[in-house]
């Protein structure tokens, strides 16, 4: 039960949107395009035709945003496919920056 003459504080929260990246695949002329397709999908979660469109879109124009994201997903997803492509001998570049 309210006070008789209390005074009642108004608190506004404002919720700010995390900031969002874009993850950019970058063209190679040795990582094969089966591999490309394979991280479009199994990290970015596209589907075939998706990923088979993004792969060609990078493979003509150079590259290509495969994904916004706020900062430690993209980073995360970044990190990944950087790494598989090591294991596999790749030159791949996926690099991100803020939108």
């Amino acid at each position: 039960m309210a006070v008789q003459g209390a005074t009642r504080e108004k608190t506004r929260t404002k919720i700010a949107e995390p900031t969002q990246y874009n993850v950019i695949m970058h063209n190679d002329d040795f990582t094969t395009m089966e591999f490309v397709v394979e991280i479009l999908m199994d990290i970015f979660r596209k589907d075939i035709v998706e990923a088979e469109r993004l792969m060609m879109f990078v493979h003509q124009k150079g590259r290509a945003v495969v994904g916004k994201y706020p900062y430690d997903i993209a980073a995360t997803k970044v990190e990944e496919s950087m790494a598989r492509a090591k294991a596999q001998g790749f030159p791949f570049r996926v690099t991100m920056e803020e939108c």
